[in-house]
C-alpha cells in the first residue's frame, strides 16, 4: 500500500507544471492578464514549490486521517466530490460483475458440453460480436433505438426529479429502473470474454481421466460436470476479480461521457487534465486499493475452492 501511494503521487506529479500553470494557460487563452506574482504566492501556499518527498508527505498524512485534501478546480473537499461517485462506481461495478457471472457461466458451460451444436455456434458469434463491438458504440445504438422507437431518455442512473434529491427507497428504486442499460452495455464484452475462457478451459478438462473415472462410477452427467471440470475451469472466474473492478470503474469513462453517468470516470479525467493533484491522486490511490483487495480476495478464493492451490 505504501508502495502504491508513492506510484501515485509519482504520476499525478509527473506531467510537468501544476494546477497553477494549467489555470494560468487558460486565463492566458482567454486573454485575462496573468499575474505571475499571485500564482508564486498561491503555488507557495499550497507547497508546489516544495520538494517532491516533502509534498508527498503531507498528501499521504493527510490521506491517512482522512482529509484528501481541497480540490483546485471546484474548491472542494476532495472526500465530499470523489465518495458518492466512488459509490456508485462500485455499485455498477458490482452489478456487471454480477451480470458477467450469471451469462458467461452457464453458456460457457453449454458451449463446451454441446460443442458444435447450433447452440454453441450461436453463442460463439454473439461473442465474437460481443468482443469486436466498442462498449461506446453499443451505448450510441441503443440510445439511438431507445429514443427513435421507444421514445425514452436512457441516459443517467436518475430520474430528473432524483439526481439531486437525498437518498430513499424510492430513489433506491429509481436507480434500479435505470442501471441496467450501464450494465448490458459494460458486462456484454467481458462476457463475451469469459464465455470464450470458460468454454476452452473446460474443454481441456472433460476429457481428462477423472472425469472418465467419475462417469464409470455412476454419477449423473450433469452432477459430474458441475462437481468435477467445472470446479477446475473457473479459476479465470475467480483470478479476474483483482482487475475486474478497477477495468470496470475505469474502463467505462467514455462509456460513462455517452450516457451521462455520475459515476467517477468523467471526474477523474477532468481532474487529470486539468493536474487537480489532490482530487486525480485519491482516484489512482482508491483504485489500487480496489486492486490490492480484489487480488487478496481472489488468491483466497482460489484457495478454497481448488485445493491444487494449497500449500499442505
Amino acid at each position: 500500500m505504501f508502495a502504491v501511494s508513492l506510484i501515485a503521487f509519482a504520476l499525478i506529479t509527473a506531467p510537468p507544471g501544476d494546477y497553477l500553470t494549467s489555470f494560468a494557460a487558460t486565463l492566458a487563452q482567454s486573454g485575462d492578464v496573468v499575474d505571475e506574482a499571485r500564482l508564486d504566492a498561491l503555488r507557495e501556499r499550497y507547497g508546489f514549490d516544495q520538494p517532491f518527498i516533502v509534498q508527498y508527505f503531507r498528501w499521504i498524512g493527510g490521506v491517512l486521517q482522512g482529509d484528501f485534501g481541497i480540490s483546485f478546480e471546484w474548491q472542494q473537499p476532495v472526500g465530499q466530490l470523489i465518495w458518492e461517485r466512488m459509490a456508485l462506481s462500485v455499485t455498477l461495478a458490482l452489478a456487471t460483475l454480477m451480470f458477467t457471472w450469471a451469462l458467461a457461466l452457464p453458456i460457457g458451460i453449454y458451449s463446451a458440453v454441446r460443442k458444435y451444436s447450433i447452440g454453441d455456434y450461436v453463442a460463439t458469434t454473439i461473442g465474437f460480436i460481443g468482443l469486436a463491438t466498442p462498449n461506446f458504440l453499443f451505448a450510441l445504438v441503443l440510445m439511438y433505438v431507445a429514443v427513435v422507437y421507444f421514445g425514452s431518455d436512457v441516459s443517467g442512473l436518475f430520474s430528473e426529479g432524483y439526481q439531486d434529491a437525498p437518498w430513499s427507497w424510492a430513489k433506491f428504486g429509481d436507480l434500479l429502473s435505470h442501471i441496467w442499460i450501464p450494465v448490458i452495455i459494460l458486462g456484454t464484452s467481458a462476457t463475451a470474454s469469459l464465455v470464450r475462457i470458460m468454454r476452452a478451459n473446460l474443454l481441456d478438462e472433460l476429457y481428462r481421466p477423472y472425469v472418465t473415472t467419475a462417469r464409470a462410477k455412476g454419477l449423473s452427467e450433469w452432477r459430474l460436470i458441475l462437481k468435477y471440470p467445472v470446479r477446475i475451469a473457473i479459476n479465470p472466474f475467480i483470478s479476474t476479480i483483482g482487475w475486474a473492478f478497477p477495468q470496470l470503474i475505469s474502463g467505462a469513462v467514455i462509456t460513462a461521457f455517452v450516457l451521462s453517468l455520475p459515476t467517477s470516470g468523467p471526474l477523474m479525467l477532468q481532474a487529470l487534465l486539468a493536474q487537480d493533484m489532490y482530487l486525480a491522486g485519491a482516484f489512482i490511490l482508491l483504485l489500487c486499493c480496489l486492486s490490492i483487495v480484489g487480488m487478496l480476495v481472489s488468491d483466497i478464493l482460489l484457495a478454497l475452492i481448488d485445493p491444487r492451490i494449497r500449500f499442505q
